[in-house]
């Protein structure tokens, strides 16, 4: 795997290389963390002349499989990226901007830099050093509004028979709590549902935490559910008091006991 994505990156260089409205390319993700593995993907950034930009998102699919055989694509026509799925089975997601396109972020503080003779990325890197994560207000009460509310989807769809739908609610609970330890400790949180390094051996969490995850688990036994949730219940409390000293708020724990009063049996 390692050798056949090697290969890729070769291709992929040459091609771009040779390529006169190419005004930079690198890689996020893992590679530029340095914490990839045999399964890690390329996340391949594409940075184009302002004229061409149109014309190379329009091509996307076409351009990747130029570095090898693709086996399927996962893509959306109007998006500015495409997933080539390869067969020798790596994976590449292939990004592309304009360089007004490129601005500071949390994302941006690593970067394999393969190309990049007008530093327009380096720049954008470099600027991003600056920047440190501490959760807002807003992302506050989407994170414990979500909580609340799938506690009470895996009661009502339970109930209903809906048991895929309950499990699904289960999930996004466990993973409500994960990026709540992420908040804490001022990492940004994965996107909903992502459980990206969240388990196994990339994970920040600490061996309690990573248990705490593992003993979370039930089947589609309703009170096997009821009972996970209560499992969960007081280390979401923690988080969430937690999270009120960090943004300076009233925990309001009178308010929090009775919403999820509501569906714990």
């Amino acid at each position: 795997m390692v050798q056949e994505r090697d290969k890729l990156k070769d291709s992929i260089q040459k091609d771009l290389l040779n390529d006169e409205n190419v005004l930079a390319f690198f890689y996020g993700g893992s590679m530029a963390r340095g914490n990839h593995d045999l399964y890690s993907d390329l996340d391949l950034r594409i940075v184009v002349k302002d004229h061409t930009f149109e014309e190379y998102r329009a091509r996307k699919k076409e351009r990747a499989g130029k570095w090898g055989e693709v086996l399927f694509y996962e893509d959306f026509p109007w998006a500015a990226h495409t997933v080539a799925h390869f067969r020798n089975f790596v994976k590449v997601d292939s990004f592309y901007y304009r360089k007004q396109d490129l601005k500071p972020s949390f994302y941006l503080k690593e970067a394999d830099i393969v190309y990049d003779p007008h530093h327009c990325v380096q720049a954008t890197v470099d600027a991003s050093q600056m920047m440190d994560y501490r959760v807002t207000n807003e992302e506050f009460e989407i994170w414990r509004s979500k909580f609340f509310a799938h506690s009470h989807e895996v009661y009502r769809r339970g109930n209903r028979g809906e048991m895929y739908y309950a499990l699904h609610s289960i999930d996004m609970m466990r993973w409500s709590i994960a990026a709540g330890w992420d908040m804490e400790k001022g990492r940004v949180p994965n996107a909903s549902g992502d459980w990206s390094r969240y388990e196994g051996e990339r994970s920040s969490f600490t061996t309690d935490q990573k248990a705490l995850l593992k003993s979370w688990s039930c089947n589609r036994n309703p009170g096997e559910m009821n009972a996970v949730m209560r499992e969960m219940v007081p280390e979401f409390k923690r988080v969430h008091r937690s999270l009120c000293g960090l943004l300076e708020k009233e925990e309001h724990r009178e308010w929090v006991d009775e919403i999820l009063g509501l569906v714990l049996e």
